[in-house]
């Protein structure tokens, strides 16, 4: 009996409406594991799986899913094989605005680059998930889009969080409780009146100017990531620096005098950067060891030659790679770096762009350096620095004339590098640019 009983209860309703007496126990637990053992989804569906039409749990997953799958979400991109994380940066759109499938709507800023997440599909954004300054990973949303709701000509902002914490009673007023109680003047005594002088401020103690004046704002990503990079480059390396001065009337020259021919040929400027790059992959074929690397107890030796070229942009200092400098003329390299500094600038540079390298040319002269040490780009082992062409007094034939110098440094790895490659490499870029008939002659 009480087993035909259980099996009623179980066909017309749920499993909370089985337990009714300790004698139907067995019927209870089969129910239980009937109702555990159905299939489980990431997404609710419609399907019914031996539950009846009035069952609680099919209501409990429609309201789950979408009947005409209007709504769709815009999650954050894959950022690249070294970057887990990144700060939600800035909204490019606001909520009831029209967007296209593939438009921009947000921008990460990771630790190397900004990245933008596109609508998946065209239509009007419902509402932003995350906030901006939030850190997210891939794979988090971060707006709901509606690809059939009309374009709200005012644009709604953002849903305010609304607070749970209940608002404190206000406090009562003071004259009230004043009335309550009688008023009692105490008696005041007329004392002698002292005048003491104003009290000086000790001379010891620092006049800081108020808070009102100062700005707090979080540090960037990427500037982080650049503080982080170059102190454990102080902290790793043996870091040493030597220098030279290079006379540029030979370089000037050539440029001068080929500059109109080599636009009209190659629709490209030629400029210094080109001509020391070149100079700097012919001293790392001289001196092999500049361009190896430290791996643990192991020393790597690259039979390749990918050139990182520093650029500084608003946001910070990027360090964008030409590949395979050893395989190109001088048109291929300028070209390169055009392309490059066009995107650093614009903030469209890839992961890829930025990874690898195996050495680094810094070029301060741009922003009037005379000299500096720069700090080496871990986990390469040198880097060279270049500064403002100058006119100085210098001794030729025996006479003092005026000539455009510039001085370069070379820091290097001392763990790696001695000094007598150091003074050789920087040497040869020396000769290289002085004379550029050597890079045609291989001598």
């Amino acid at each position: 009996m009480a087993s035909r009983l259980a099996s009623r209860l179980l066909l017309r309703g749920p499993a909370a409406t089985i337990c009714i007496s300790r004698s139907c126990r067995h019927v209870r637990h089969f129910s239980t594991q009937l109702l555990e053992g159905l299939p489980r989804y990431s997404k609710p569906t419609r399907g019914h799986y031996f539950l009846p039409n009035a069952s609680p749990y099919q209501l409990w997953s429609r309201s789950f899913a979408s009947e005409n799958g209007d709504l769709v979400e815009a999650v954050v991109p894959f950022m690249g094989e070294s970057v887990t994380d990144g700060t939600l940066a800035n909204f490019l759109k606001k909520p009831g605005e029209r967007v296209e499938a593939d438009e921009p709507i947000a921008q990460i800023e990771t630790d190397k680059v900004t990245i933008d997440v596109a609508s998946p599909e065209a239509g009007v954004i419902e509402k932003f998930i995350a906030s901006e300054g939030d850190t997210v990973t891939p794979g988090t949303k971060v707006a709901v889009i509606s690809k059939s709701a009309v374009p709200n000509e005012a644009h709604v902002s953002p849903p305010e969080e609304t607070s749970w914490k209940e608002t404190p009673p206000p406090p009562a007023e003071k004259d009230n409780i004043e009335e309550k109680s009688p008023k009692v003047e105490p008696v005041k005594k007329q004392e002698p009146k002292l005048t003491t002088p104003p009290l000086k401020s000790s001379s010891s103690e620092p006049q800081l100017p108020p808070k009102e004046r100062e700005r707090r704002v979080p540090m960037p990503r990427l500037r982080k990531r650049v503080a982080n990079r170059l102190k454990d480059s102080q902290n790793t390396f043996a870091m040493l620096t030597t220098f030279n001065e290079v006379d540029m009337t030979n370089m000037m020259k050539l440029r001068s005098d080929y500059k109109d021919k080599f636009v009209e040929k190659h629709d490209v400027k030629l400029g210094l950067m080109s001509c020391f790059v070149k100079a700097a992959v012919s001293a790392l074929q001289n001196q092999p060891v500049v361009n190896a690397v430290i791996d643990g107890d192991d020393i790597i030796y690259r039979d390749y030659i990918d050139i990182s070229v520093a650029v500084g942009t608003s946001k910070g200092l990027v360090v964008p790679v030409i590949r395979d400098t050893d395989r190109m003329n001088f048109a291929d390299i300028e070209k390169g770096i055009n392309n490059l500094a066009k995107k650093a600038n614009t903030g469209a540079l890839s992961i890829d762009e930025m990874a690898g390298g195996t050495f680094t040319i810094s070029n301060g002269g741009v922003y009037g350096s005379l000299i500096s040490t720069p700090i080496i780009n871990p986990p390469q082992s040198a880097i060279l620095g270049m500064h403002s062409i100058v006119q100085r007094p210098v001794v030729m034939d025996g006479k003092i004339v005026a000539r455009p110098m510039m001085y370069i440094a070379l820091t290097y790895d001392h763990r790696l590098i001695d000094g007598r490659e150091a003074v050789l490499f920087l040497r040869r870029i020396k000769d290289v640019v002085e004379d550029p008939r050597r890079l045609l002659l291989d001598i």
